[in-house]
């Protein structure tokens, strides 16, 4: 099992604006810390720029993804995981604690499609899991240089699901980007926060995660 390398500081938050559901424009995010720290471990190129913040308040944990990317690939087939899954997207892990046993994904394309799953070591996927809907929420948006996935997750839920220990919370931080290579076919480079040492993309695996730290 691969140790934690990487802490992100979440502040707490005491605004109120309970009744502001475009998470990406609430006010507090100016107080929030920014961690452009991505990598993707199995290219060479460097990765487009990525600003991921997060805050919390006595009801909910708050995150903002902002990636600089114009260039968006989304597969409208349909709203099945399939075709999230063939999407740009970034996606949030959190886990019990190191064996993995259990762990829950949340996956988000541009359009706000989410897939979300819970998971057991050895990408033993469970995709009848869904993450209670009052307790999530997903906004996206989009800008000349950029596109912005935000949204908040009650702390009531991450509690029941045995996620926060100590004013610490295990995540993982990642996108996928798919790019065009031929014959119409897009291919992946998978982008993580936490590099987790495999000779091929793998975020299902212990050493993918930090930790988010709740000041």
């Amino acid at each position: 099992m691969g140790l934690i390398s990487k802490n992100y500081l979440v502040r707490f938050i005491t605004i109120n604006e309970k009744n502001n559901t475009d998470f990406s424009n609430l006010s507090f995010w100016k107080d929030a810390n920014c961690l452009t720290d991505f990598s993707s471990p199995w290219k060479n190129n460097p990765v487009l720029k990525i600003e991921f913040r997060a805050l919390y308040d006595h009801e909910n944990f708050y995150f903002k993804f902002r990636v600089f990317d114009t260039d968006i690939y989304r597969d409208q087939k349909d709203n099945s995981f399939e075709s999230i899954g063939n999407s740009d997207r970034v996606e949030l892990f959190f886990r019990t604690n190191e064996s993995l046993d259990p762990y829950y994904c949340l996956e988000i394309d541009t359009a706000g499609r989410i897939m979300d799953f819970k998971a057991r070591p050895g990408k033993n996927f469970d995709f009848n899991w869904k993450w209670p809907k009052k307790d999530i929420a997903v906004q996206t948006s989009k800008d000349e240089t950029s596109f912005v996935v935000s949204g908040r997750i009650s702390i009531q839920s991450l509690k029941d699901l045995n996620l926060i220990h100590n004013n610490t919370i295990e995540a993982g931080v990642f996108r996928a980007k798919f790019s065009l290579v031929e014959n119409l076919q897009y291919e992946p480079t998978w982008i993580s926060w936490v590099d987790p040492n495999t000779e091929t993309p793998n975020f299902h695996i212990a050493s993918s995660f930090g930790k988010f730290v709740l000041l």
